[in-house]
Formats: C-alpha cells, structure tokens, sequence
C-alpha cells in the first residue's frame, strides 16, 4: 500500500515538473465514477438511436447498427476531473466528430457555432462547434479494450480528453463529455448545460482552473 502511495506521488510530481498535471489535480490509478442522477441501463440497444439535428443540412438518426459502421478510431488522453482528480494515457474507441464532418456524414451549416450534447434522463452539456473538432474529442464506445460499463456511460458517451505532450488542442474538465449520449444539436449560439446552469464554469479549461463560474 505505502509502495503504491510513494510510485503515485513520485509520478505526480514528475508530471508537474514537465508540465502534465494542471493546478490543483492529483493523479489517480482508479476511475472513479460520478455523475448527477441515475444510472442509465440497457436491456438491448434494438431501441437505442442517436439523433444529430439542429443546424445541419440533413438530420441523422443512427441506429446503433448504423452508428458501429461509422468510421472508427482509437485515441489515447488524459483526463482531468474538476473534482480534482486526473488519470493518464487513458485508452478510448470509438468515432470521431472531426472525422464525421470531414468526410461528410454531417453536414453543418455555416451558422452552427455551437453543439449541445443531448443524454438520457435530460442532461445536456455544451461546447463550441470547433472545440468538438479537436482531436482530444471522442464519441466513445469502448475503454481500455473493452465496452463502457453503465457507470461510464454504457453505450456511448462523449469524452474530452488532452494529450500528454501539451499541444495546442483544446481540453476541458471530464464534465464537458457526456454519458449516455442520444443527441447532438448544433446550434447558432450558445446555451448552458446542467452543470454549467448550476455553477460550473462554461469554459472549463483545466489549465487555467476554471472550474465554478464567477458567482462561486
């Protein structure tokens, strides 16, 4: 047990010397689960779909049939929890936006600026169009090789992540993916989610530590 406590904390410290941990994160070997409300469960996915709509020339409903024969890519990030938790080279699969718009699956018209991600039991959270089109940004279906578990959004959820050697992408606290996706909205202007109606920080950029807004 101190063996483990001494290679976490030696580890930490090593990636705060080279720039990985953002302020205020310690590092974890768990996954620990959290989320607002109940867990979603599946008997089967014969009735599961994913709608895409809003301002887009043609709306898409994917059976999840139709969504596994999407392209595919696999991705490894960190993730930074504003609980103050981080997990490293995390192993995700699954689709990629950025990949969906570029070869044309979707097709956003020039006043989309911003995309609502739509999950069961009526959560919603929000990003810009063009941070959901980094590549640390992942419709996932599997982690670390296998299927997600109920708890971490079993069968698709989306996943914000940043990469270990600090490129320029965009990054934002775990909230910012949503678990149990059905929706993406894209839309003309901006509109809060639940966490960020509640107080969280819109922006939610782990290195600058937004993580409440500037009423908390």
């Amino acid at each position: 047990m101190f063996s483990n406590v001494f290679n976490r904390k030696a580890k930490e410290n090593l990636a705060k010397e080279g720039n990985r941990l953002p302020q205020g994160q310690s590092l974890t070997d768990r996954f620990p689960v959290l989320h607002y409300g109940p867990t979603a469960t599946y008997r089967n996915l014969d009735n599961w779909d994913l709608r895409v709509f809003g301002l887009v020339e043609e709306e898409k409903v994917w059976n999840w049939d139709e969504f596994n024969k999407l392209p595919r890519t696999n991705v490894t990030m960190d993730i930074h929890c504003v609980t103050r938790w981080s997990k490293f080279d995390t192993f995700w699969e699954g689709v990629s936006l950025k990949t969906l718009i570029e070869e044309g699956f979707i097709r956003p018209l020039p006043t989309a600026k911003f995309v609502i991600q739509h999950c069961e039991h009526g959560y919603t959270t929000n990003l810009p169009l063009d941070f959901m089109l980094e590549e640390n940004i992942l419709l996932a279906t599997h982690y670390d090789g296998q299927p997600l578990t109920a708890d971490h959004g079993y069968p698709l959820r989306v996943v914000v992540g940043s990469f270990a050697d600090r490129t320029e992408n965009k990054t934002a606290y775990f909230w910012k993916g949503g678990k149990w996706l059905r929706g993406l909205e894209f839309r003309a202007s901006d509109e809060l989610g639940f966490w960020e109606r509640n107080g969280y920080n819109n922006e939610a950029d782990p290195w600058r530590e937004q993580r409440y807004s500037s009423g908390w």
